[in-house]
């Protein structure tokens, strides 16, 4: 209760603050001559405007060093920890975690590449049965990430998984790879599969082909 009535109170301070400086400066304005209010539109206001755009787009810039700088630093810890790592299991969490921190993206992550390929071809093929849909679908769809083209044929075939889950991350990775050669299957699989989300991953897939 005391947090929320000192909130109040410095709400209300602020409030009192800004109408003080409204007032004052009002008051200002109309004592100063013609010229220098003239001055002060036709000068000193675009100049102020100029220097705020400024730096606006210094902290803006600042901002996205620093969220980077973060982001690497996320990244490096997961992936040590995933190269330290032994149990599969959580292998697969740790490497799952690196690929979405990283931006999906294959940069950075080369050191790792051939393992985290490893991991995911190993679990799309392996993962069988009801419950492990989720974690077939998860491989598929990060094999696009790490942009390797020799993955291409195992994703195809995971565009004919029984489950619609497996058939949409299996298109998000092809898009991802904008691999030509699943061109056809994918057309096939946005006309023809019973999935929305299955045709629409595929569309999606199709559109990357084009994209520069």
């Amino acid at each position: 209760m005391l947090r929320r009535a000192d909130q109040g109170q410095a709400n209300l301070s602020a409030i009192v603050i800004l109408l003080g400086i409204v007032i004052t400066s009002v008051w200002v304005w109309k004592r100063l001559s013609l010229d220098v209010q003239d001055y002060v539109v036709d000068q000193a206001i675009p100049l102020a405007a100029a220097v705020l755009g400024i730096a606006v787009l210094v902290l803006v810039v600042i901002k996205k060093i620093r969220r980077r700088v973060q982001q690497r630093r996320r990244r490096d810890r997961l992936l040590a920890a995933f190269q330290r790592e032994t149990v599969r299991d959580k292998k697969l969490e740790l490497s799952f975690a690196l690929a979405e921190v990283n931006g999906y993206r294959a940069t950075g992550l080369e050191a790792a590449a051939p393992a985290l390929k490893e991991l995911w071809v190993s679990t799309l093929r392996r993962a069988v049965g009801e419950k492990q849909h989720r974690i077939r679908g998860m491989a598929a769809s990060h094999l696009g990430v790490l942009q390797d083209r020799s993955v291409v044929p195992l994703l195809l075939v995971a565009l004919e998984d029984d489950h619609a889950y497996v058939r949409s991350c299996a298109a998000l990775g092809l898009g991802r790879l904008r691999a030509p050669e699943a061109r056809d299957k994918l057309e096939e699989v946005m006309k023809e599969d019973w999935d929305q989300t299955t045709r629409s991953r595929a569309k999606e897939a199709l559109e990357r082909l084009t994209q520069p």
